[in-house]
């Protein structure tokens, strides 16, 4: 069997690369590699996702969650160059092709999840989060992550219908995270998600 991609130190053979990002706005080679998620191309759903997600309603720092060798990160902070873009992933390999490929700009932090500081909060977070990681470590990513959305903020994520978009989506509001589907694109939806602290109290 393949590797994954969340691998935290992939031991497949480097088999260094480069992909075009090419989005109306922004058009960007960035380096990449095997054991990387996606590192033949840009993944479609990611395409999508940066193509159909908006910036949050308020300024504030971003977040990449499982930012692989960076395309997200990248595109949000060619986007907002005065804006703090934090990339985060647990693979090395992906972590260390990120830092090469936003050595240019000066607003990417390139981390792992450990190294977030516990008092960050984030006005948007965006991801292709890693679902063939399993239905648990998906909810605990997002149990995780999405308490750290500052009031206002949204997180903006992308999910195939065929890998449970629609279910995900149904956990994410059941638990507290309002959320909505914004577009659905060759079968990618894009949800976006409410910071929790804006769900009225229940009435008993």
């Amino acid at each position: 069997m393949q590797e994954h991609y969340f691998s935290p130190a992939p031991s497949t053979p480097s088999r260094p690369d480069s992909v075009r990002l090419h989005l109306p706005d922004l058009d960007l080679t960035l380096a990449t590699d095997a054991g990387v998620f996606s590192g033949g191309r840009v993944d479609r759903g990611t395409r999508i996702l940066l193509e159909h997600a908006p910036m949050p309603p308020r300024r504030g720092p971003l977040l990449d969650l499982g930012c692989g060798y960076g395309p997200i990160a990248l595109a949000l902070a060619t986007r907002r160059r005065r804006l703090p873009v934090w990339a985060v992933d647990v693979n090395d390999r992906a972590l260390a092709l990120t830092r090469e490929n936003a050595a240019d700009l000066g607003n990417v932090t390139v981390a792992r999840p450990e190294e977030v500081p516990d008092d960050l909060e984030f006005a948007g977070i965006y991801s292709n989060p890693p679902i063939r990681s399993g239905k648990a470590a998906l909810h605990a990513l997002m149990q995780r992550w999405l308490p750290r959305l500052a009031p206002e903020g949204r997180a903006y994520l992308v999910v195939h219908k065929h890998l449970g978009s629609d279910s995900f989506a149904d956990w994410l509001s059941a638990s507290g995270w309002p959320t909505t589907r914004l577009v659905s694109v060759q079968g990618y939806r894009v949800l976006e998600v409410s910071c929790s602290s804006e769900v009225p109290p229940s009435s008993g």
